[in-house]
């Protein structure tokens, strides 16, 4: 089975050469029961670490059933330990926070088996332990953890065992209970190779071999009757490889998956912590996106209720020295309107008065900002009624006192009950109210929803005391055409009015697009404020996450070097810190998501600011979970794959 030529194994401590093995020459048959005994420091357990393929020599060839297994690579060596060898530790390198049941299943997992078969229950049962099999280590004796361990290495079946000072931490009784339990294992046909440094125990073996100084330097045959077993197991080619049908692969996920939960749930504080980072990250990201998103349907509301292509025309006064001549101002009339109407590049035109007035009803009365408009007000603002109707081009006509009012006039004078059909005062005239428009916001420091849109006539005449009207509004039929319709507008006044010297004094045009572009850069500067801001914190909660887990690869070293010992792979390590990494960012992600909701809520409700949560944001906190689990889980995970077996179990 084991055939050893010439192998040496040296250490380096700081600029020290330590040399372990000098050129050791062995052969082991199958069936063999061999006890490896000498004093500290004579190469005997790094001898067992070479035969068991942790440890790798500098120089020599090493056979096992024939095949030269010192160029193997990492992944082929570990599929070999996985299926050929089972370890038996003098610190038994139980998982502590696992049952009995769980350590002995372990290597099942890296050999592509379901982990929750009954072979393992079959070999606690072999060693005596079924009835502790729920039990964790702290609750077992020393006897019941190294028969715990015995069991693990025997759920693959191996050919080969190997025990690194199996009664060195027990007392009498338990290790004869023990070295009882391996004689058996011989008996059915088992190779072992013990290590040990009790000589009573060793002549339980049929062949006792002497090191010193890293060199063997007795080999007898204690019982030549044990020196093949009479149920010595067939011995044939093995595959030297890691390949697995779809099935094995998939079940080989699913158990890292299941290792990844346990080990998040058996550390719950430290998981905890993980998660906070991510769930603050995730819930300001949801939050702030429901601030932008809410902020960018405020501002495309005010937007609408300013009209699309929309120009205003404002009446001015000449200045002289900087002083406004107001006895030579412009006045603009409806008359104007209908001309600039009348321009091609016009789609409609409407004349607007507007001012400030005391509106009462019943024992309510609120002073609010009044505007005088065409009924083709409505079009051009967005403004059709969300209950009634607008007026109509003959009530204008006739000057008919009724009345289309905001939201808030419903709240303040009507108790936010139905207005339409009811009656109000507006400076001591009575109104039939017949339409509610609908919500607008707030527009800067003004409320938008906080007007009475009454006939433009009505209000020149009857309410205002106007023959003028404050400005002019004309929707341009593209927005190609607006600076071309500018000019005309501006040429069409300043030829009715014979308007001479600073035309931009006497008379403005203003282009609403531009307010809109304005509006628009501004609340996507917002957005990309906030984002930065719940990025920043995302980071540094993904941060936090790679600090847990690299604190989390220290602290459990010795434990990737036991999964590793008993067959893990630098992939299967990999996978499952991986796993962890990314359970616990998207869990945190999921309360970050919930969490950045209800922020968003109370932002809503305590500071009055528009938020608009939409299923985009959970999504994007789910795949910013995902990501950051992945990015700042894989050092860490790439940091456990690369540990060295015989230095993580060393570890202290």
């Amino acid at each position: 089975m084991i055939e050893l030529k010439g192998i040496s194994r040296a250490y380096c401590t700081g600029k020290v050469v330590v040399p372990a093995l000098k050129a050791v020459d062995l052969t082991v048959e199958t069936g063999e029961f061999v006890a490896i005994t000498g004093p500290s420091g004579s190469g005997k357990s790094t001898l067992l670490h070479v035969l068991g393929f942790l440890d790798r020599p500098d120089s020599g060839t090493y056979k096992f059933r024939g095949k030269d297994v010192t160029k193997l690579n990492d992944d082929e060596l570990a599929f070999i330990r996985n299926r050929f060898v089972g370890f038996v530790f003098q610190q038994f390198h139980l998982l502590a926070r696992a049952s009995a049941l769980e350590n002995v299943a372990l290597p099942m997992i890296y050999g592509g088996h379901d982990e929750s078969g009954a072979v393992a229950e079959a070999r606690l049962a072999e060693v005596g332990l079924l009835q502790r099999r729920d039990h964790c280590p702290n609750e077992l004796s020393g006897g019941e953890q190294q028969r715990v361990a015995i069991a693990r290495a025997l759920v693959n079946d191996p050919a080969l065992i190997l025990a690194d000072e199996p009664t060195g931490n027990l007392d009498s009784r338990s290790a004869e209970e023990i070295i009882a339990i391996l004689a058996a294992l011989h008996r059915r046909g088992k190779t072992i190779v013990m290590v040990t440094h009790e000589g009573e125990i060793a002549r339980r073996a049929g062949r006792l071999i002497h090191m010193r100084d890293g060199r063997i330097v007795d080999d007898v045959v204690l019982d030549a009757k044990m020196i093949f077993s009479s149920a010595r197991q067939s011995v044939g080619p093995y595959p030297v490889g890691t390949a697995s049908n779809d099935g094995r692969q998939r079940m080989r996920v699913g158990n890292h998956f299941r290792q990844a939960l346990r080990s998040i749930l058996a550390h719950k504080l430290r998981a905890t912590l993980s998660m906070l980072g991510i769930l603050i990250g995730v819930a300001a990201v949801i939050a702030m996106l429901g601030v932008g998103q809410g902020a960018r349907e405020s501002v495309r509301q005010q937007l609408a209720s300013l009209g699309s292509n929309l120009l205003v025309v404002l009446p001015g006064a000449p200045r002289v020295h900087g002083v406004a001549l107001e006895g030579s101002r412009t006045r603009l009339t409806v008359e104007d309107a209908r001309a600039v109407g009348m321009l091609p590049a016009v789609r409609r035109a409407a004349a607007l008065v507007d001012g400030r007035a005391q509106v009462v009803h019943g024992d309510r009365n609120w002073n609010t900002f009044v505007q005088g408009a065409e009924p083709v007000y409505a079009q051009m603002h967005a403004a059709q009624p969300v209950v009634g109707r607008f007026f109509t081009t003959e009530e204008d006509r006739s000057r008919q006192r009724v009345a289309v009012v905001g939201p808030t006039i419903v709240e303040k004078l009507f108790n936010g009950e139905n207005p339409v059909g009811r009656s109000m005062k507006i400076n001591r005239l009575d109104f039939r109210v017949i339409g509610v428009l609908p919500p607008k916001g707030s527009a800067g420091w003004r409320d938008a929803d906080d007007v009475v849109v009454i006939p433009l006539a009505t209000a020149m005449y009857r309410v205002l005391g106007k023959d003028y009207v404050d400005r002019l509004e004309a929707e341009i039929r593209s927005p190609d055409e607006i600076l071309s319709a500018m000019e005309s507008i501006r040429k069409l006044l300043v030829g009715r009015h014979n308007i001479s010297g600073n035309i931009d004094e006497a008379l403005r045009v203003r282009d609403m697009t531009e307010i809109q572009g304005a509006l628009s850069g501004t609340t996507r500067t917002m957005g990309w404020l906030l984002g930065s801001i719940a990025a920043i914190s995302l980071l540094v909660g993904g941060i936090g996450i790679m600090n847990i887990m690299l604190v989390s690869v220290t602290e459990r070293t010795r434990e990737i070097g036991l999964r590793k010992a008993i067959g893990a792979r630098g992939v299967d390590i990999l996978w499952q810190f991986l796993i962890e990494a990314i359970v616990m960012t998207l869990t945190g992600g999921m309360m970050g998501i919930a969490l950045g909701w209800g922020c968003a809520y109370l932002i809503s409700v305590l500071a009055e600011w528009p938020v608009k949560i939409s299923g985009v944001g959970g999504t994007v906190g789910v795949v910013f979970s995902a990501i950051v689990g992945v990015l700042f889980g894989l050092w860490p995970a790439r940091q456990a794959a690369k540990l060295d077996p015989i230095q993580a179990l060393r570890y202290e």
